[in-house]
């Protein structure tokens, strides 16, 4: 390739890798093992069999879980918390929420422990009156504690630093002299926002996460440069946007769920091309299975997070909904007698029984193996050779079939029934439960397992149709190249609308558009448009939960306009009566600012992923295999999925096979290849069922 921009997806089993030659409009993707437990060897492994030269990469973007790992492992870095006197456990106390809802029981243990968050004399006003000057000189002696106890990083987390930061920048500041790494951070640098567990968690994770993601992507940038690599590289955020290295490695709190992410934006720009705009999306990979929406076009963004119980981000983020549902989650039965799959998954190493590499427990891929679903002889991504069938039918029958009765085959079927159930709920919990009708939506399974189980979401929460998109076990790879620049900034303005300073919003509103527009500069990619996005978070006097309401302002030469009190207000009104269907006489409330500059970047036409000319249903069929489906097996047709030409129409029973995934095609089905190369799934008129 001469002039490739590349997108790599780490994940929990495999690690994904989508090139495109801008010359040709030519793509290759790989999937390899991912390395553990540093993921940096599978990256580079991947990169490799797409890209002969890494000199002739002029982009590189990486989707990562270093971060996400990090904080689900509890192998974030030594950090030291230094904070307002009386505020040590605001981590600990939290919202004073429970682990589980009902239960009176429930363990928290912070990232950062109680003898390593020490308290200081200061005191700053929610109206950001300074009634107590920081105490520097104790601010040094417990940042020299914290040295001697081993913290590689700390945090300044002082109450009502939002209001105003001049306490927590001079602490900074005092403890940048002495700290021996760059990790010092003040929570107003990180989030200026109102509500101090919000404010202090989010920060805490950002240090504790700093010198992990830090070290990870400072090694990935050495090997890279090593093996010839001078082009740009750039990090996924949470948001679906793109970010430097450097801001990567300043907020790796935002790179929380950057892979899925990734996924969700290719799967939005290959729908909208499509031709649809109302779509839940199913990625399957080896550890997870992760459900989002789009709809009328757009990702829904949530204003924050929680990776696991009480670890709370407070950063924008594409909502995704996660289950411990993949091809590599393990299936066993409970002491009750019931069969149980995941959370718990065999990852990479050592794989599923059939990988032969020492596991023993069935997963869900051993089962598709065992149906008949996946061939042992082409298995998903490279290096694997043939799967070990029998090792995966003996796994099935010990831990499955024999503790409830089953034969081999319909132990094996129950495996996938209750993955399928674990799937369903979660497609449910997205849209039924929101109010939405999911015959209205398209159902996109992408991911390495996705399109193997997509027929049963049909029949179980009543999906419109499938779209499976072209290259579906690499979608968030492919996201990576389609993702644009993007920032986010938020500042508390905490005023009633009558009363709020228009001049002072519009100078926060011009600070926060300049800097991201700085960021974007600083970057060096190439952009080919850039925007602004202004919301408001607003509620009533008296409500705890507020709404974005998004604003309409005036650009004109660099220069913001905010708009006037009354149209703020009448926006809120739109929004409000738009969500809830009536408003309420309590005065409205500002609290925080909200700003997003995007930087759109090129995107490449998904037509050049479509069929080749000379593909044909002769060329692309393999032969037929059985399939055992509800009891009984069937016949099956086998075609190489790539190979099928535009128009092709292939009625289920059968199984499309490609190098990154497998689709199965239920014999209520028939499965039709669109003008991009996707295949779109849809009942059979012929009737409903077997």
């Amino acid at each position: 390739m001469r002039g490739a921009v590349v997108g790599v997806d780490v994940g929990g089993t495999f690690t994904d890798v989508f090139a495109l030659d801008l010359a040709t409009g030519r793509a290759r993707i790989a999937k390899v093992p991912t390395t553990r437990p540093d993921q940096s060897g599978g990256f580079l492994n991947g990169i490799r069999e797409v890209v002969p030269y890494l000199a002739s990469v002029v982009s590189l973007v990486h989707g990562t879980t270093a971060g996400t790992n990090a904080l689900l492992e509890r192998k974030g870095a030594r950090l030291g918390v230094i904070t307002t006197e009386g505020f040590r456990d605001v981590l600990e106390m939290r919202r004073r929420d429970r682990p589980r809802t009902w239960g009176l029981r429930g363990d928290f243990v912070p990232v950062v422990p109680r003898n390593l968050r020490l308290e200081v004399p200061e005191r700053v006003l929610a109206d950001g009156t300074i009634e107590r000057p920081v105490d520097l000189d104790a601010v040094r002696a417990a940042g020299r504690t914290l040295i001697e106890a081993g913290c590689r990083a700390v945090v300044v987390l002082f109450v009502n630093a939002y209001a105003n930061p001049v306490n927590e920048r001079a602490a900074v500041e005092v403890l940048r002299a002495i700290w021996p790494t760059p990790h010092v951070a003040a929570s107003s640098e990180v989030l200026p926002e109102i509500r101090e567990f919000e404010r202090f968690s989010t920060a805490a994770l950002n240090g504790y996460l700093q010198p992990e993601v830090a070290g990870y992507l400072a090694r990935l940038e050495t090997a890279l440069k090593g093996g010839g690599f001078a082009g740009e590289f750039m990090i996924v955020q949470s948001n679906g946007g793109v970010m430097s290295v450097e801001t990567a490695c300043a907020r790796p709190v935002r790179t929380a769920l950057s892979g899925p992410s990734a996924g969700v934006i290719a799967a939005s720009h290959i729908a909208r091309s499509a031709g649809f705009d109302n779509v839940i999306t199913g990625d399957m990979g080896g550890t997870s299975f992760d459900v989002s929406m789009i709809v009328d076009g757009r990702t829904v963004v949530a204003p924050q997070a929680a990776i696991d119980f009480g670890m709370v981000i407070r950063t924008p983020m594409i909502e995704i909904t996660t289950i411990g549902a993949g091809g590599g989650s393990i299936a066993s039965v409970d002491a009750g007698g019931l069969l149980q799959v995941g959370p718990e998954s065999a990852g990479s190493d050592p794989g599923p029984v059939a990988y032969g590499r020492g596991n023993d427990r069935p997963t869900v891929t051993d089962a598709n193996i065992v149906l008949g679903r996946i061939d042992p002889r082409r298995p998903l991504g490279s290096g694997l050779g043939d799967l070990d069938v029998e090792a995966a039918r003996a796994a099935i029958a010990t831990h499955v079939g024999k503790p409830l009765g089953l034969s081999v085959m319909d132990a094996a079927e129950a495996i996938v029934r209750v993955a399928n159930s674990r799937m369903a709920g979660a497609l449910r919990l997205v849209s039924i439960e929101r109010g939405f009708d999911p015959e209205r939506f398209t159902y996109m399974p992408f991911g390495g397992g996705g399109a193997l189980h997509a027929g049963a979401m049909v029949e179980e929460v009543g999906i419109g149709r499938v779209l499976v998109p072209r290259f579906p076990g690499v979608t968030s790879a492919m996201g990576c190249v389609i993702a644009d620049m993007r920032q986010d900034f938020v500042q508390t303005v905490n005023s009633v609308v009558e009363s709020i300073d228009i001049e002072r919003l519009t100078a926060t509103m011009q600070a926060q558009h300049d800097a991201g527009n700085a960021v974007l500069d600083a970057s060096g990619s190439q952009v080919e448009s850039r925007q602004t996005r202004f919301e408001l978070d607003m509620a009533y006097v008296g409500q705890t939960h507020t709404i974005q309401v998004p604003l309409a302002v005036a650009i004109e030469g660099g220069r913001v306009r905010a708009p006037t009190a009354e149209a703020i207000h009448e926006a809120f009104r739109q929004t409000y009566r738009g969500l809830y269907g009536r408003l309420l006489r309590n005065p409205v409330r500002v609290l925080n600012l909200r700003t997003t500059v995007i930087g759109t970047r090129p995107k490449f036409e998904l037509s050049t992923l479509a069929p080749a000319a000379d593909a044909s249903m002769e060329r692309a069929l393999i032969g037929s295999r059985p399939v055992y489906l509800r009891g009984r097996w069937y016949d099956a047709r086998v075609y190489a999925r790539l190979d099928l030409p535009v128009g092709a129409e292939v009625v289920g029973p059968a199984v499309l096979e490609q190098p990154d995934a497998t689709i199965f095609v239920e014999p209520w089905l028939v499965a039709r290849v669109d003008a991009f190369g996707n295949v779109v799934m849809e009942r059979r008129s012929e009737g409903e069922g077997l």
